[in-house]
């Protein structure tokens, strides 16, 4: 089973006060860049994993998303997607992506964003997203950046000259990383790059974005707090397409 930390109730208190919590998607510095990879929700069936608060399904819905199903193991965070006004056309699981079975040529779009590094078993979940899709349908996700997820001591240090640097480690050896973020013993799953692009080509996929993303430099001037994301990229952004004759 998936570490639910979310339903910590430390964590989650610090949690809900991250920006891109209180602001949704105008406090998600990355989701420009996501929705630039998702394509046109109108008029189809569209899944979120890991869902949280549900803003990007409700952004679907907007689009003219015809359905959405949000997916999250956290009772907290999906307290918090449902105290939104209801809309029929939007439903929401609570589930371990570990072992959530998803139903066959279902969902024309799937979409996670920060989730799947949590998760040991993703190669299974990916196969499962692939036989999930329709014909055509696209997987886009974000994860943290496998440089961000590597270091056994995850934080900046200062260097013999005093600039801040990342001292990227371990990158090589995948596996667990234990942080504390927000809450102690955070448990995340470090993988290359190279292993994120595996997974997908061997579930079948065509790998169709990829996108190393940090701030840009006027994201910067507006907060400056993310003056050190651009010496190293803190997310990964990748769109996947199952082939339209699978």
């Amino acid at each position: 089973m998936a570490q639910n930390v979310y339903d910590n109730q430390d964590f989650f208190k610090e949690y809900i006060q991250l920006p891109r919590q209180v602001e949704g998607l105008d406090g998600t510095p990355e989701w420009q860049d996501l929705q630039a990879l998702i394509p046109n929700p109108k008029g189809t069936n569209f899944l979120d994993l890991g869902c949280g608060f549900g803003w990007v399904g409700r952004w679907a819905r907007e689009e003219g998303a015809e359905s959405v199903l949000g997916v999250d193991v956290s009772e907290k965070m999906l307290s918090k997607a449902v105290g939104f006004p209801t809309d029929s056309c939007v439903t929401y699981v609570q589930a371990d992506l570990e072992s959530f079975e998803l139903p066959i040529n279902k969902f024309d779009i799937v979409f996670s964003s920060l989730t799947f590094h949590y998760l040991k078993g993703l190669p299974v979940l990916i196969s499962g997203i692939y036989r999930s899709l329709t014909p055509g349908g696209a997987l886009v996700f974000s994860v943290e950046h496998p440089i961000f997820t590597a270091p056994r001591n995850a934080k900046f240090i200062e260097d013999a000259e005093g600039q801040s640097i990342w001292p990227l480690d371990s990158y090589l050896s995948e596996g667990s990383r234990t942080t504390n973020w927000l809450a102690e013993g955070v448990i995340k799953q470090h993988r290359t790059i190279a292993t994120y692009v595996t997974i997908l080509l061997e579930a079948g996929f065509t790998l169709s974005a990829i996108i190393e993303w940090g701030p840009s430099l006027e994201q910067v001037k507006e907060s400056p707090q993310w003056a050190d994301e651009r010496k190293r990229p803190p997310f990964l952004l990748m769109k996947a397409i199952k082939g339209n004759s699978s």
